[in-house]
């Protein structure tokens, strides 16, 4: 069932953006006054097709669904005359602003189904862990600066910080742009009072942003005291007297800082004899506990049967439609720009090949966030979005990003570029994909093997 989920959220993901996608150069080519004759869902041989409209387009369903075509009537592709009445119909004969706005609307789209997506969720709310910090590790950077958990992150080189994902972006734009970090935060024992903290972030390269770098740096979202919930019955817990309510101080000598710290704690000492400091309706109880061994993904771990309160403080406040609109467009924005930069540092060989990622990858991460919830689901939609609208501009031949090259040379010169240079460049362009492609799904079973 999680082999088809994963690939029914796939398919979902990819159909929404080659339909959008298509549809913008679709609409805009119509808008111009261009004939359209087919406009397929996927590549390669048509499998299921109907003509509708007043040109009887080809709606088109074809065999490789990794991507889709517009396909418009174009002298340069025709063996046969095109008719007088279709003459001024014809994409090569319209101004070279209307084939570049053409072009241009595919990827325009996909970016105004980011800033849409973007903004319907803002003003529904985005429920998001706060952007409060666990007491961190000695000898981490966050520990370094000064911080000792139950901080609440105000903002980041003096950008507001909200909820936790507005910490993770600011300081992962922070990293790839080498800059230094100043924190401003809340004191844990006084929200009322705030101050700044400079953080060192030298130690995190741009190849570690894909992985837990906040947690490298010591910063983690802070979790809830570690107060006992429902005891199962004839479990380790319930044997040890444990009741529901209590609040476990310190385990073995060791203060146990929250509900995290317990589970860590339980997990890692499977069959050894604990103590446990407890305080139940304001008073303290030493009690001894043995967690059971229990195999879980081949290591063997501790169980205690009782539930533990592990959900973050959660924030969740929506705004108005405009105002959403304006975050929606920004966030497109930055998402972009970040996605151009790692781009190019991958070209530099500061960010190593290995980030790129292929079909399998993101079917992975489609099945994952839909598992979630519907806010994650749609919140990777819009990102792929973006990333689709981004790599779609790239000046690599094939790719509307190439043809906007030609045409900017049009624009410069006066003159169309030479059939001879297209032609070599539609085939390195094609050369330059397929080693992408080779690249992404070398990463993506890489990623499934390890």
């Amino acid at each position: 069932m999680t082999l088809l989920h994963t690939i029914l959220a796939f398919a979902v993901v990819l159909g929404v953006l080659i339909v959008v996608h298509e549809l913008g150069h679709y609409l805009v080519a119509r808008w111009c006054g261009v004939k359209v004759l087919r406009f397929s869902i996927g590549m390669g041989k048509v499998i299921w097709s109907r003509r509708f409209g007043p040109d009887q387009t080809e709606w088109a369903v074809s065999v490789l669904p990794l991507g889709g075509y517009v396909k418009m009537l174009d002298a340069r592709e025709s063996d046969d005359p095109i008719a007088p009445q279709d003459a001024q119909r014809e994409f090569t004969s319209q101004s070279v602003w209307r084939r570049i706005a053409i072009v241009a609307a595919g990827p325009i789209a996909n970016f105004l189904l980011a800033i849409a997506v973007f903004a319907g969720l803002y003003v529904h709310g985005i429920p998001e862990p706060a952007a409060k910090l666990r007491a961190p590790a000695e000898q981490t950077a966050a520990y370094q600066a000064g911080l000792r958990g139950g901080e609440h992150v105000l903002a980041v080189n003096g950008e507001p910080v909200q909820v936790w994902n507005d910490l993770r972006w600011s300081l992962m734009q922070a990293i790839v742009d080498h800059r230094a970090v100043t924190l401003d935060v809340t004191a844990a024992d006084n929200p009322q009072a705030s101050y700044s903290v400079q953080l060192p972030v030298n130690g995190i390269s741009t190849d570690e942003l894909e992985t837990d770098f906040l947690g490298k740096l010591g910063l983690q979202v802070a979790r809830p005291l570690p107060l006992l919930g429902k005891v199962i019955p004839d479990g380790p817990a319930q044997r040890a007297g444990l009741q529901e309510g209590d609040l476990i101080v310190a385990i073995d000598g060791q203060a146990v800082s929250d509900g995290l710290a317990l589970v860590e704690a339980i997990q890692h000492a499977p069959g050894q004899r604990l103590a446990l400091d407890v305080r139940r309706n304001g008073q303290a109880l030493a009690l001894h506990i043995t967690p059971e061994p229990v195999e879980q993904k081949g290591q063997v771990i501790g169980r205690i049967k009782v539930e533990v309160p592990m959900m973050p403080e959660m924030v969740s406040a929506g705004v108005n439609p405009l105002a959403a609109l304006v975050k929606g467009a920004v966030k497109t924005w930055d998402t972009s720009i970040m996605t151009l930069k790692m781009v190019g540092k991958m070209i530099v060989g500061e960010v190593s090949w290995k980030n790129v990622t292929g079909p399998i990858t993101i079917a992975d991460y489609a099945g994952q966030t839909a598992r979630i919830g519907l806010v994650s689901y749609l919140s990777f939609i819009a990102f792929v979005s973006i990333s689709l609208g981004v790599m779609n501009l790239l000046p690599i031949p094939v790719l509307d990003g190439g043809h906007l090259l030609y045409y900017a040379v049009e624009v410069l010169t006066g003159r169309p570029v030479s059939e001879r240079v297209a032609a070599i460049a539609q085939r390195a362009g094609i050369g330059v994909l397929m080693t992408l492609m080779l690249v992404a799904v070398f990463n993506d079973i890489n990623r499934l093997v390890s």
